[in-house]
C-alpha cells in the first residue's frame, strides 16, 4: 500500500544532498573535458536532465556554449549526441543569451571536408531554426547543400529547409522556386522528390506563396499518378490547406473525389485519414453536400476497413456543429429528406454489423444525433440507439480482448451521454447493464461499474431493489487476489455507495468487510474507504481507515489515515441531527468539532516539505470554523428564547426607527450582526480556497462552491429575518431552476438551499414583521438541514491528477537572502522577474495557463536619515504585468523607485489566468530586501550645509538640476 500511495504522500526526501545548479554544471563540465570518449558522451546525454531541473537562462546559456564547444572540436559521434540533446531540449533554446557565439561555434563545422559532419551541422541548424530564423549564412548553406552529391548531406539539408520554412517567411519564399525546380527536374531521383514535397506544407506565410505551392501540388498530383507520389502530395496538400485555412473546402472536395473515384485502397485510406484530420480541425467548413458524399461512399463500399474509416470521420463530425448544419436544411424538399435519410440509414445499418468497430461508430452517430438535435422528434432514433448499444454491450462484455474493451468503452460513453440528454431512457439502460453484469468478464465488469456510477451520480436511477443484485454479485467475486478482482471490488463498492440513497445497512457493510478480509490488499481497502468518503458514507469509511492504521510503513501515512478516520468520525456524529432538537444538535456539533481538532493535528503531522497538504488543511480548517459558526448561531437563537425581548420591543423599534430593537437585548450586543459577518467572512475564505485550487477537478471546485453558498445562504437568512427584513431582495438568491447537477451531494444541497429560501421568503411575506420565535426556529432548522447532508470529500482531497507550479527567479538577487540590495535613492532599480511553469505527468488536464499575472509591491520597513516632504507616489511601488509563457518560460522587468532612504521590502507575487480568463491565486510569493542609500553628491551637499558652508554657484545649479 505504501508503494502505491507514494505518488500522493511523497517521502520527505532525507536522502543524499542535491547538487545546486553550479555544482551540477561543473560536474558535467568535468566529464566533457575527460579524455575518454565514453565519459564525454555520458556527460553530454545528461544535459537534458540538468535543463529540466534548473530551467533558467543563466545555466542554460552556459551549458549550451559548452555543448557548442564539444560540437566544434569533437568527433561525429559526439556531434550526434549534442544534436540529440539539442532536439530534446528544443523548448529551452530561446533561453540562450549569447546566440551569436553559440551559432558561431556550431557553424564553423559547416566548412568541414567531411560530408557527415556537414550533415550533422545542417540538422543542428535546422533544430535551432526557432532562434535563428533569419540567419542568411544558414540559409545560404542549406541552399548549397541541396545541390550536394552526398545523399546524407542532401537529406540533412531537406530537414533543415523544412524547419527554416516553418519559421521564416523570407526563407520559405526564397526556397520555394528551388524546391519546385528540384521536384520537377528530371535529374532528381523519385525518392528524393518524395522527401522534398513535404517542405511545401510550410509555404503558408502569405496567400500568394500558398497559392503558388497549391498550384505546384495540383500539377504534381496529375503529372505523377504513382501511388507513393499521390499519397505524399495529397497529404502535403491537406497540411498546407489546414495551415493556410482558406482552401479547406476545396481540399475536402478533392479528398472526397479521390475517395470516390480512385480505385487504389492505399489512396482511399490516405484520403480518409486526411478527412479525419480536417473533421477534427475545422468541422464548421463541412457542407451538407460533403457529408452526403461521404455517406454515399460509405454505403456503397464493399470493404469493411474503408467503411470503418469513413464512419470514424462521420462519427467525429456527428459530435460537432456539422451535424446541426446537416439537419438544418429547408424542410419539405425531397433532396433534404434523402440526405437526412442517408446518414440515419447508414448508422442504422451499421449498428448490428459483424465488425465491432463499425457497429460502435454506428451507435455513436445515432447517440450524437439524439443528443444534438433535441428539438426534433427522434423517438425511433433513440430506440435504435438503445437497442444498438445493448447489442454491443452483450457482444463486448463476453470478450476480454483489447479490441472488445476499446469498443465497450465507446459503447458505455455513449450510454452515459444518451442518459444525460434523454433521462427517460435511463431505466432501460441501467437494467440492461445490471443484467449483463453477472455474465460479463472481469475487465468488462469494471468498465460497466464505472458507467453505472457515472449514470447514478447524474440521476437517482439505482433503486433499493437493485442493491440486492449488486450485493449478490459482490459475494460472488472469487477469492483470488488478481489485479482485475481488486479493481472490480473497488468499482462495485463505488456503485453500491452511490446507489444507496440512505446510510448503508449493517448487512451491506458486513458483506463488503468480509470480502475485503478475504480477497483484498490494503491498497484496495483504502481505495474503497476513499470512495466511501467521497459519497458521504462516513461510518463505513471510518471503520476501513481504522483497520488500515496498523498496515502502513511510514509515520506520514499513519497520520494521514488517522486524520481521515477522525474526519469520518466527525461527519458521522452529524448524521444524528434532528429538526427542532437544538440541544442535541449542539452536543453533536461539539462532538464533531472534537474529532475534527484531533484530525487536523494528525493532518498537519502527515504533511511533508514536498507535499504540504495545503488544500486539505485549508478545507478542514474552514469546515471547523463553519461548524463553530453554526454552533454559535444556535446558541444565540437559544438565548433569545431564554431572554426574549420585552412586550413593548416592537413599539420601541417603531419609535426609535431602529428595527433591531425588536430583538431586545440581543441586538444591543450585536450578536446576530456579528454572526452574519462571520458567515460572510467564511464565504470569502471559501472563495480564496477556490481561487488557490488551480489543479482541482471540477467536482472538487463545485463542492467548495457549495460550501461557500451555504455560508452566504445563512448570512442572507439572518439579514432577511432579523436585521433588515424590508430591504432584502430574493431575486439574487433564487436558484437557477433545474440546472444540471453532477452528483447526489449537489442535488441534496441544492434542495436544502431552495427549501430554506422558500421558508425565509414565505415568513417574510406572511408575517411581516417576523416574530423572533419564528425567525429563530427557521434559522436553527436551516443549520440542521445543511448539516444533515453528509459532507463529500472530493477527489482533490485525496488525489492530485494535474500538477502545476511556478518557479520564480529575481535578478538582481543577494547572495544571502537576508542581505539587502544596495540602491542609490536617485536611481531606479530594474527588477527582472523570470519564471518557469512546471507540470506533472498530465499537463492541462482540467485547465491550461493562458498568461501569468505578476504583482510587485514594496513596503518601507525602516527609515534612515531625515524626514523630507516627498510625494505619496514616491513612497510605494505597486505594479502589475501580465506575461504569456512561451515553452513554459516567461520574463519581464519592473522599474522601481526608492526615494526614501531606508530598507524596503519588495514582494513579487504571481497568479495565473486560464484560457477562460479566470484568475487563480496559485503563488508563489517571493521577497527581497532593498536598502536605499543617499547618493554621494547629495550627501556631500547636505554635509556642507550642516557645516555652514554655502555651496558654490556650480553646485547650486547641479542641485537644482538634480532636483528637476
Amino acid at each position: 500500500m505504501a508503494a502505491s500511495a507514494k505518488s500522493f504522500l511523497a517521502d520527505a526526501g532525507y536522502g543524499e544532498q542535491e547538487l545546486d545548479a553550479n555544482s551540477a554544471l561543473m560536474e558535467l563540465d568535468k566529464g566533457l573535458r575527460s579524455g575518454k570518449l565514453g565519459e564525454q558522451c555520458e556527460a553530454v546525454v545528461r544535459f537534458p536532465r540538468l535543463f529540466q531541473k534548473y530551467p533558467f537562462p543563466i545555466l542554460i546559456n552556459s551549458a549550451f556554449l559548452k555543448l557548442a564547444d564539444v560540437f566544434r572540436v569533437g568527433n561525429n559521434f559526439l556531434r550526434l549526441c549534442v544534436l540529440k540533446v539539442t532536439q530534446q531540449s528544443e523548448k529551452h533554446l530561446e533561453k540562450i543569451l549569447n546566440v551569436d557565439e553559440f551559432v558561431k561555434r556550431v557553424f564553423s563545422v559547416i566548412h568541414s571536408n567531411d560530408p557527415v559532419a556537414r550533415a550533422i551541422t545542417l540538422r543542428m541548424l535546422g533544430s535551432m531554426a526557432s532562434i535563428i530564423p533569419e540567419r542568411k549564412n544558414a540559409h545560404h548553406s542549406i541552399r548549397q547543400s541541396l545541390d550536394s552529391h552526398d545523399n546524407v548531406e542532401v537529406e540533412a539539408a531537406i530537414f533543415a529547409a523544412a524547419n527554416f520554412s516553418a519559421q521564416s517567411k523570407d526563407f520559405a519564399a526564397g526556397i520555394c522556386n528551388k524546391i519546385s525546380e528540384m521536384i520537377q527536374g528530371l535529374a532528381t531521383p523519385v525518392d528524393l522528390k518524395l522527401k522534398l514535397i513535404p517542405i511545401l506544407q510550410h509555404m503558408h506565410h502569405d496567400a500568394s506563396l500558398a497559392s503558388s505551392s497549391r498550384q505546384l501540388l495540383q500539377q504534381l498530383v496529375t503529372s505523377y499518378p504513382s501511388t507513393k507520389m499521390v499519397i505524399v502530395t495529397l497529404h502535403t496538400f491537406t497540411l498546407l490547406a489546414a495551415s493556410s485555412l482558406v482552401d479547406i473546402p476545396k481540399q475536402i472536395q478533392l479528398l472526397l473525389q479521390y475517395l470516390k473515384n480512385d480505385p487504389r485502397k492505399a489512396v482511399k485510406r490516405l484520403a480518409i485519414q486526411d478527412l479525419k484530420l480536417l473533421a477534427n480541425k475545422t468541422p464548421h467548413t463541412w457542407s451538407r453536400e460533403n457529408i452526403q458524399a461521404l455517406c454515399e461512399s460509405a454505403l456503397h463500399t464493399p470493404y469493411d476497413s474503408l467503411k470503418l474509416g469513413m464512419l470514424s470521420v462521420l462519427s467525429t463530425l456527428s459530435g460537432t456543429i456539422a451535424i446541426k448544419q446537416y439537419f438544418s436544411s429547408a424542410p419539405g424538399t425531397a433532396a433534404t429528406t434523402a440526405r437526412s435519410f442517408d446518414l440515419v440509414k447508414l448508422a442504422q445499418e451499421c449498428c448490428y454489423h459483424n465488425n465491432r468497430g463499425i457497429a460502435a461508430h454506428g451507435v455513436r452517430i445515432l447517440t450524437n444525433i439524439s443528443a444534438s438535435c433535441q428539438e426534433k422528434d427522434l423517438l425511433p432514433l433513440e430506440q435504435d440507439a438503445v437497442f444498438g448499444l445493448e447489442a454491443l454491450l452483450v457482444l463486448c462484455s463476453q470478450d476480454d480482448s483489447p479490441g472488445a474493451q476499446a469498443t465497450l468503452k465507446i459503447t458505455l460513453t455513449c450510454m452515459v451521454k444518451l442518459v444525460k440528454c434523454r433521462p427517460h431512457l435511463s431505466q432501460s439502460v441501467v437494467e440492461s447493464l445490471l443484467t449483463q453484469l453477472h455474465s460479463a468478464q472481469d475487465a468488462a465488469r469494471i468498465l460497466m461499474c464505472h458507467c453505472l456510477a457515472a449514470i447514478a451520480m447524474q440521476l437517482p436511477v439505482l433503486a433499493d431493489g437493485m442493491l440486492g443484485d449488486l450485493m449478490d454479485l459482490y459475494k460472488l467475486i472469487g477469492r483470488s487476489a488478481t489485479d482485475k478482482k481488486q479493481e472490480l471490488l473497488v468499482s462495485l463498492a463505488t456503485v453500491i455507495f452511490v446507489s444507496s440513497q440512505k446510510a448503508l445497512s449493517s448487512e451491506v457493510k458486513t458483506v463488503i468487510k468480509q470480502q475485503l478480509e478475504n480477497a483484498s490488499n490494503g491498497w484496495t481497502a483504502y481505495r474503497i474507504a476513499r470512495q466511501a468518503s467521497r459519497t458521504g458514507n462516513h461510518d463505513m469509511a471510518r471503520e476501513l481507515y481504522q483497520s488500515l492504521l496498523t498496515q502502513v510503513a511510514s509515520e506520514h501515512f499513519y497520520f494521514w489515515l488517522n486524520s481521515l478516520k477522525e474526519f469520518s468520525h466527525a461527519e458521522q456524529c452529524l448524521t444524528g441531527l434532528q429538526e427542532d432538537n437544538y440541544s442535541s444538535a449542539l452536543s453533536c456539533i461539539a462532538e464533531a468539532l472534537k474529532s475534527y481538532h484531533k484530525g487536523i493535528a494528525s493532518l498537519t503531522a502527515a504533511s511533508t516539505p514536498l507535499n504540504p497538504l495545503s488544500f486539505q488543511c485549508g478545507f478542514v480548517k474552514l469546515r471547523i470554523d463553519l461548524l463553530q459558526a453554526f454552533s454559535q448561531l444556535i446558541c444565540t437563537c437559544n438565548s433569545l428564547k431564554t431572554s426574549p425581548p420585552p412586550a413593548i420591543a416592537t413599539t420601541i423599534a417603531m419609535t426609535s426607527g431602529n428595527d433591531l430593537q425588536r430583538c431586545g437585548r440581543i441586538s444591543n450586543q450585536a450578536c446576530m450582526k456579528h454572526s452574519m459577518e462571520e458567515f460572510r467572512n467564511l464565504a470569502t475564505r471559501y472563495g480564496d480556497l477556490y481561487q488557490s485550487s488551480f489543479d482541482a477537478d471540477s467536482a472538487t471546485l463545485r463542492n467548495v462552491e457549495l460550501q461557500q453558498q451555504s455560508c452566504l445562504l445563512i448570512s442572507h437568512a439572518i439579514e432577511a429575518l432579523i436585521l433588515d427584513p424590508e430591504s432584502m431582495s430574493f431575486q439574487e438568491y433564487s436558484s437557477n431552476g433545474t440546472a444540471h447537477v453532477e452528483s447526489e451531494y449537489e442535488r441534496r444541497m441544492m434542495s436544502v438551499f431552495n427549501h430554506v429560501l422558500e421558508e425565509v421568503e414565505s415568513l417574510n411575506r406572511k408575517y411581516a414583521p417576523v416574530s423572533y420565535l419564528a425567525s429563530n426556529t427557521c434559522l436553527c432548522n436551516a443549520v440542521i438541514a445543511l448539516l444533515k447532508v453528509p459532507l463529500s470529500f472530493q477527489r482533490y482531497f485525496f488525489q492530485k491528477l494535474q500538477s502545476t507550479s511556478i518557479k520564480l527567479a529575481l535578478s538582481p538577487s543577494p547572495r544571502n537572502p537576508a542581505e539587502p540590495i544596495a540602491v542609490q535613492n536617485n536611481q531606479q532599480l530594474a527588477l527582472k522577474v523570470e519564471g518557469v511553469v512546471q507540470h506533472g505527468s498530465k499537463p492541462g488536464l482540467f485547465r491550461k495557463i493562458q498568461s501569468v499575472c505578476l504583482n510587485v509591491s514594496s513596503v518601507l520597513q525602516s527609515k534612515s536619515g531625515q524626514d523630507y516632504k516627498i510625494p505619496i507616489d514616491n513612497m510605494t511601488n505597486e505594479m502589475e504585468q501580465r506575461v504569456e509563457p512561451h515553452n513554459d518560460y516567461f520574463s519581464t522587468q519592473f522599474l522601481l523607485n526608492f526615494v526614501i532612504l531606508g530598507t524596503h521590502n519588495i514582494t513579487v507575487e504571481s497568479s495565473v489566468i486560464d484560457s477562460n480568463g479566470i484568475v487563480w491565486k496559485t503563488g508563489p510569493k517571493t521577497t527581497i530586501f532593498v536598502k536605499s542609500l543617499e547618493d554621494p553628491y547629495s550627501q556631500q551637499v547636505r554635509l556642507q550645509q550642516q557645516q555652514g558652508q554655502p555651496p558654490s554657484q556650480q553646485q547650486q545649479q547641479r542641485t537644482a538640476y538634480s532636483r528637476f
